[in-house]
This record gives structure tokens, sequence and C-alpha cells, in this order.
């Protein structure tokens, strides 16, 4: 009985000894923990990065952006003007835009191509509206491609004939398309 109370002693020791020691190489089941992966993921962050704060809803951030047609024709850009500052989740930017930053870092940018639906929606024949000539105080100032406003929403006149003009309240870019370049700036 006293053989397997030491042999059971000295098992005891050994794995107390194993389990509080530290590898002498370095490597146990964390890796080597006496080295800093400095590696780079192509956005120059290192790999302990990954735990910078990512964009989510509620913050409110800066970008730089480039706004451009599926042509590549470009449409709007911050470039050399102050960054769009806005707060994801307020819907103050269209939905894709919103949605693209979230998850983002400072210093990122990526490529996201908006659909219609997730932009400034399909391109609605309903929202073209045609009014009489009396309908308007000053009919014969109208020209077509000026703006003018109604219940609070922007229209383009399309259309003016001697009897009356034709108004296209869609949003400009209302069935488009839309590819943006989004360089994260800040998380504020």
């Amino acid at each position: 009985m006293k053989k397997i109370i030491a042999i059971l002693g000295i098992l005891a020791v050994a794995i107390l000894l194993g389990c509080t020691q530290a590898p002498q190489n370095g490597s146990g089941l964390m890796g080597d923990t006496n080295k800093i992966d400095s590696n780079t993921s192509g956005n120059g962050y290192s790999n302990l990065d990954q735990f910078a704060q990512l964009v989510r809803v509620g913050n409110k951030v800066s970008v730089d952006y480039t706004g451009r047609f599926t042509d590549g024709n470009v449409f709007d850009s911050s470039a050399g003007k102050t960054p769009l500052q806005f707060t994801v989740g307020a819907h103050n930017v269209i939905a894709g835009f919103e949605n693209a930053v979230v998850g983002m870092r400072v210093g990122d940018s990526k490529t996201v191509t908006i659909p219609p639906e997730q932009a400034y929606g399909q391109y609605d024949e309903n929202k073209v509206l045609s009014f009489d000539a009396n309908q308007f105080a000053d009919f014969n100032q109208l020209v077509v491609g000026a703006y003018v406003t109604a219940w609070n929403t922007r229209g383009r006149i399309i259309e003016v004939t001697d009897k009356n003009a034709v108004i296209d309240f869609n949003p400009a870019l209302a069935g488009k398309t839309l590819v943006f370049e989004i360089k994260l700036i800040s998380i504020d």
C-alpha cells in the first residue's frame, strides 16, 4: 500500500510540475507566446489589430468616397472636400452605403455595388406628374431642367407646353445601380 501511495505521490508531483512549467521553447497550446506576430493582412494592420474598433450601428463616422455609375462615370465624390460624416443607423445616407461601412476599421477601403433597392429605389412612372398652367403663378418662367418643390418633394421639370408642365418627382438617381469606393477616415 505504501508503494501505491508513493507512486501516486510521484505522479501527482510530475503532473503538477508538467502543468505549471512554461514550455522551454515557448511553444505550448497557445503557440509561441514569446513572439509578437507583426504580419499584416494587406490593409496595413498587424494581426493584433483584429480587435480594433469596428464600425457598428450608432457610431458617428467620417468617410471619403467616390460614387460612380456602372459605366464608370463619377456622379459624386468627397475628393477635395470635407469627408462625409453621418451616424450609422440614423438613415441619413442611402441604406446600401450605410450597410457597407458596418464592420469597417479606420483606414479600411472597399468598393461596393449598390442596387437601386438599397439606393434611391426603382424609377416610378407614377411620380411623373402633369400640371395645368393655371396651377403656376409664374408658368411662363418654367424651364425644362429646372427644379421645383411640391409637397416637400423636389421635382425636375421635364416638359413644358402651352398648357401644362410635366414634372418628374423621382430622385435623380432612381433606378440606378451605384458603385462606391469608400475609405473610413474616423469613428467618433
